[in-house]
Protein backbone atom coordinates (compact mmCIF):
# COMPACT_ATOMS: atom_id res chain seq x y z
CA UNK A 1 0.00 0.00 0.00
CA UNK A 2 1.02 3.80 -1.02
CA UNK A 3 2.31 6.00 2.00
CA UNK A 4 -0.06 9.15 1.98
CA UNK A 5 1.62 10.37 4.81
CA UNK A 6 5.43 11.62 3.97
CA UNK A 7 8.50 13.86 4.57
CA UNK A 8 7.36 16.64 2.20
CA UNK A 9 4.13 16.85 2.55
CA UNK A 10 4.51 16.48 6.95
CA UNK A 11 6.79 19.07 5.95
CA UNK A 12 4.12 21.19 3.99
CA UNK A 13 1.75 21.03 7.07
CA UNK A 14 3.36 21.79 9.63
CA UNK A 15 4.55 24.89 7.91
CA UNK A 16 0.69 25.50 7.13
CA UNK A 17 0.02 25.03 10.66
CA UNK A 18 2.84 27.81 11.63
CA UNK A 19 1.91 30.11 9.18
CA UNK A 20 -1.93 30.09 10.81
CA UNK A 21 -0.30 30.31 14.24
CA UNK A 22 2.04 33.37 13.56
CA UNK A 23 -1.00 35.11 11.59
CA UNK A 24 -3.64 34.56 14.65
CA UNK A 25 -1.13 35.29 17.47
CA UNK A 26 -0.42 38.68 15.57
CA UNK A 27 -3.43 39.56 14.87
CA UNK A 28 -4.67 38.70 18.07
CA UNK A 29 -1.36 40.94 19.73
CA UNK A 30 -2.93 43.71 17.31
CA UNK A 31 -6.39 43.95 18.29
CA UNK A 32 -5.32 44.07 22.19
CA UNK A 33 -3.30 47.00 21.32
CA UNK A 34 -4.10 50.30 22.77
CA UNK A 35 -5.37 52.99 20.23
CA UNK A 36 -2.76 56.07 19.81
CA UNK A 37 -4.33 58.75 19.21
CA UNK A 38 -7.37 60.08 17.10
CA UNK A 39 -8.09 62.24 14.23
CA UNK A 40 -10.62 64.12 12.53
CA UNK A 41 -10.58 65.09 8.70
CA UNK A 42 -13.46 67.29 6.99
CA UNK A 43 -14.28 67.05 3.90
CA UNK A 44 -15.42 70.15 3.61
CA UNK A 45 -13.26 72.33 6.16
CA UNK A 46 -14.21 75.93 4.30
CA UNK A 47 -16.53 76.64 6.97
CA UNK A 48 -16.73 74.45 10.10
CA UNK A 49 -20.25 74.06 11.92
CA UNK A 50 -18.85 72.23 14.43
CA UNK A 51 -16.23 71.39 15.90
CA UNK A 52 -13.29 68.70 15.68
CA UNK A 53 -13.20 68.43 20.08
CA UNK A 54 -17.16 67.79 19.54
CA UNK A 55 -16.56 65.30 17.11
CA UNK A 56 -13.42 63.72 19.23
CA UNK A 57 -15.67 63.75 22.28
CA UNK A 58 -18.47 61.50 20.07
CA UNK A 59 -15.02 59.34 18.63
CA UNK A 60 -13.90 58.13 22.43
CA UNK A 61 -17.13 57.92 23.76
CA UNK A 62 -16.27 60.27 26.17
CA UNK A 63 -13.26 58.28 27.64
CA UNK A 64 -10.75 60.68 29.46
CA UNK A 65 -7.57 58.88 27.16
CA UNK A 66 -7.74 57.71 24.02
CA UNK A 67 -4.54 55.75 25.06
CA UNK A 68 -6.90 53.36 27.39
CA UNK A 69 -8.60 51.64 24.26
CA UNK A 70 -7.79 48.66 22.87
CA UNK A 71 -8.31 48.49 18.88
CA UNK A 72 -10.58 45.47 20.11
CA UNK A 73 -12.75 47.55 21.76
CA UNK A 74 -13.77 49.73 18.97
CA UNK A 75 -17.09 49.67 17.20
CA UNK A 76 -16.76 51.37 14.18
CA UNK A 77 -20.52 51.38 12.81
CA UNK A 78 -21.52 52.80 16.50
CA UNK A 79 -19.39 55.26 16.23
CA UNK A 80 -20.57 56.42 12.94
CA UNK A 81 -24.51 56.36 13.66
CA UNK A 82 -22.64 58.19 16.70
CA UNK A 83 -21.13 60.63 14.76
CA UNK A 84 -23.88 60.82 12.04
CA UNK A 85 -26.21 62.02 14.54
CA UNK A 86 -24.96 64.98 15.24
CA UNK A 87 -27.18 67.51 13.02
CA UNK A 88 -24.53 69.36 11.77
CA UNK A 89 -23.37 66.64 9.84
CA UNK A 90 -24.32 64.70 6.49
CA UNK A 91 -22.19 61.22 7.06
CA UNK A 92 -18.59 60.18 8.98
CA UNK A 93 -16.15 57.29 7.65
CA UNK A 94 -14.25 56.07 10.72
CA UNK A 95 -11.59 53.43 10.76
CA UNK A 96 -8.30 52.43 12.79
CA UNK A 97 -4.85 52.79 10.92
CA UNK A 98 -2.25 50.33 11.11
CA UNK A 99 -0.47 53.17 13.27
CA UNK A 100 -3.39 53.01 15.47
CA UNK A 101 -4.76 56.08 15.24
CA UNK A 102 -8.93 56.22 15.27
CA UNK A 103 -9.66 58.39 12.25
CA UNK A 104 -13.03 59.98 11.48
CA UNK A 105 -13.30 61.68 7.94
CA UNK A 106 -16.53 63.95 7.99
CA UNK A 107 -18.98 65.41 5.60
CA UNK A 108 -20.53 68.39 7.09
CA UNK A 109 -24.24 69.20 5.90
CA UNK A 110 -24.15 72.31 3.26
CA UNK A 111 -26.40 75.14 3.85
CA UNK A 112 -28.07 76.89 1.25
CA UNK A 113 -30.73 79.04 3.15
CA UNK A 114 -31.39 80.44 6.07
CA UNK A 115 -35.38 80.42 7.14
CA UNK A 116 -37.03 83.25 9.81
CA UNK A 117 -40.41 81.78 11.26
CA UNK A 118 -41.96 82.57 14.52
CA UNK A 119 -40.32 79.61 16.08
CA UNK A 120 -37.00 80.89 15.54
CA UNK A 121 -34.41 80.74 12.54
CA UNK A 122 -32.77 77.39 11.17
CA UNK A 123 -30.85 76.78 7.89
CA UNK A 124 -32.21 74.50 5.17
CA UNK A 125 -29.35 72.12 3.91
CA UNK A 126 -28.61 70.97 0.23
CA UNK A 127 -30.96 68.04 1.01
CA UNK A 128 -33.54 69.60 2.00
CA UNK A 129 -33.57 69.19 5.73
CA UNK A 130 -33.32 71.70 8.50
CA UNK A 131 -29.71 72.35 10.16
CA UNK A 132 -29.59 74.17 13.17
CA UNK A 133 -27.67 77.32 13.56
CA UNK A 134 -23.90 76.71 14.51
CA UNK A 135 -22.29 78.89 17.30
CA UNK A 136 -19.24 78.86 15.43
CA UNK A 137 -19.78 80.16 12.26
CA UNK A 138 -22.31 81.66 10.05
CA UNK A 139 -23.01 80.45 6.33
CA UNK A 140 -23.20 83.25 3.65
CA UNK A 141 -26.77 82.51 2.01
CA UNK A 142 -29.97 83.54 1.25
CA UNK A 143 -32.40 84.53 3.40
CA UNK A 144 -35.84 83.27 3.38
CA UNK A 145 -38.88 84.17 5.41
CA UNK A 146 -42.44 83.38 4.87
CA UNK A 147 -45.26 80.78 5.24
CA UNK A 148 -43.28 77.19 4.65
CA UNK A 149 -45.25 74.51 4.50
CA UNK A 150 -45.24 70.95 3.44
CA UNK A 151 -46.83 71.62 0.12
CA UNK A 152 -44.02 74.38 -0.80
CA UNK A 153 -41.45 73.43 1.22
CA UNK A 154 -40.14 70.74 -1.81
CA UNK A 155 -40.37 72.88 -4.91
CA UNK A 156 -39.08 75.82 -2.66
CA UNK A 157 -36.00 73.24 -1.79
CA UNK A 158 -35.25 72.84 -5.24
CA UNK A 159 -35.21 76.89 -6.26
CA UNK A 160 -33.16 77.25 -3.43
CA UNK A 161 -30.26 74.40 -4.79
CA UNK A 162 -30.34 76.17 -8.10
CA UNK A 163 -29.62 79.32 -6.98
CA UNK A 164 -26.85 77.90 -4.34
CA UNK A 165 -25.40 76.03 -7.86
CA UNK A 166 -25.44 78.69 -10.22
CA UNK A 167 -21.97 81.24 -9.35
CA UNK A 168 -24.48 84.22 -11.06
CA UNK A 169 -27.47 83.90 -8.62
CA UNK A 170 -25.60 82.69 -5.88
CA UNK A 171 -23.93 85.95 -5.98
CA UNK A 172 -26.79 88.03 -7.40
CA UNK A 173 -29.99 86.56 -4.67
CA UNK A 174 -29.65 87.63 -1.34
CA UNK A 175 -33.61 86.90 -0.25
CA UNK A 176 -37.01 84.52 -0.87
CA UNK A 177 -40.22 85.89 0.67
CA UNK A 178 -43.06 83.61 0.35
CA UNK A 179 -46.06 85.43 -1.07
CA UNK A 180 -49.86 84.41 -0.38
CA UNK A 181 -50.44 81.49 -2.86
CA UNK A 182 -46.92 80.05 -2.73
CA UNK A 183 -45.66 83.08 -5.18
CA UNK A 184 -41.77 84.10 -4.41
CA UNK A 185 -40.32 87.26 -4.08
CA UNK A 186 -36.56 87.76 -4.39
CA UNK A 187 -34.14 90.50 -3.43
CA UNK A 188 -30.93 91.59 -5.33
CA UNK A 189 -27.73 92.07 -3.58
CA UNK A 190 -26.91 95.39 -5.06
CA UNK A 191 -30.23 97.08 -6.21
CA UNK A 192 -33.28 97.83 -4.72
CA UNK A 193 -35.72 96.88 -6.78
CA UNK A 194 -37.83 93.63 -5.75
CA UNK A 195 -37.93 90.74 -8.01
CA UNK A 196 -41.55 89.14 -8.84
CA UNK A 197 -40.50 85.34 -9.45
CA UNK A 198 -44.30 84.67 -9.45
CA UNK A 199 -45.50 80.63 -8.47
CA UNK A 200 -42.24 78.11 -8.66
CA UNK A 201 -42.81 77.22 -11.86
CA UNK A 202 -41.06 77.35 -15.69
CA UNK A 203 -37.85 78.21 -13.11
CA UNK A 204 -34.90 77.59 -15.06
CA UNK A 205 -36.70 79.55 -17.83
CA UNK A 206 -37.19 82.36 -15.60
CA UNK A 207 -33.84 82.42 -14.41
CA UNK A 208 -32.44 82.49 -17.72
CA UNK A 209 -34.45 85.27 -18.64
CA UNK A 210 -33.39 87.06 -15.21
CA UNK A 211 -29.81 87.10 -15.92
CA UNK A 212 -30.10 87.69 -19.39
CA UNK A 213 -31.67 90.91 -18.85
CA UNK A 214 -29.62 91.67 -16.08
CA UNK A 215 -26.37 91.29 -18.11
CA UNK A 216 -27.46 93.64 -20.54
CA UNK A 217 -29.31 95.91 -18.79
CA UNK A 218 -26.03 96.22 -16.29
CA UNK A 219 -24.07 97.80 -18.82
CA UNK A 220 -26.67 100.58 -19.34
CA UNK A 221 -26.58 101.91 -15.99
CA UNK A 222 -30.05 101.80 -15.70
CA UNK A 223 -31.13 99.31 -13.02
CA UNK A 224 -31.12 101.62 -10.11
CA UNK A 225 -33.92 103.25 -11.64
CA UNK A 226 -36.32 99.97 -11.57
CA UNK A 227 -38.62 99.25 -8.62
CA UNK A 228 -39.81 96.08 -9.43
CA UNK A 229 -38.18 93.03 -12.48
CA UNK A 230 -41.48 90.85 -12.65
CA UNK A 231 -40.19 87.23 -13.98
CA UNK A 232 -44.28 85.96 -13.67
CA UNK A 233 -44.01 86.14 -17.92
CA UNK A 234 -41.44 83.43 -19.49
CA UNK A 235 -42.05 85.24 -22.87
CA UNK A 236 -40.28 88.52 -21.52
CA UNK A 237 -39.23 90.38 -18.30
CA UNK A 238 -41.71 93.17 -17.47
CA UNK A 239 -39.80 96.15 -15.38
CA UNK A 240 -41.93 98.84 -13.63
CA UNK A 241 -39.65 102.07 -12.68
Amino acid sequence: MKKFFNWPTIRLVLMFALVLFLYSFTANRNLNRKLQKTEVIFENNDILFVSPETVNKLLIENKSDVKTIAKVEVDLNKLEKSINKNQMIEKSDVYVTIDGTLRAKVKQKTPIARVFDNSGSFYIDYEGSTMPLSELNSARVPLVWGEITDKNKKKLSEILKMIYDDEFLKKNIIGVQILPKDELLMKNRNYNFDILFGKPINVEKKFNNYKAFFQKEVNDSILNKYKKINLKFTQQVVCIK
